[in-house]
């Protein structure tokens, strides 16, 4: 699956949770929320870290990496769609700007500089 594949299934996911939260809330997420929502996703991520490193026990092995992973990329998709990005554009660009700026940084020939 491809980022433009991704971002219309995350799309598709984003708009029946707007379903969803306008039937049982009467509205919809903010921006705001999804990000709160994404930090959530992330502290989440990082327990599963820990346990996939054997620093914790937590439920779910790889299976719940694996998803929570996911709903990590989702959440950045729906932040980039909500906020009018180009992720992959973005991306782009940034990896060239990195490449850059580390390739700068690394001495010729293995030589310090």
């Amino acid at each position: 699956m491809d980022l433009a594949e991704m971002q219309k299934r995350a799309v598709r996911i984003h708009d029946l949770y707007d379903e969803l939260n306008r039937h049982q809330r009467g509205r919809v997420w903010r921006r705001d929320e999804f990000m709160l929502g994404f930090v959530g996703d992330v502290g989440d991520l990082a327990k599963l870290v820990m346990a996939e490193e054997g620093a914790r026990e937590v439920p779910g092995g790889r299976a719940a990496l694996e998803h929570e992973l996911a709903d990590c990329l989702w959440s950045v998709l729906i932040l980039s769609h909500r906020y009018g990005i180009d992720l992959g554009d973005a991306f782009r660009r940034t990896m060239d700007e990195l490449e850059t700026s580390i390739s700068a940084k690394i001495p010729l020939n293995g030589s310090e500089s």
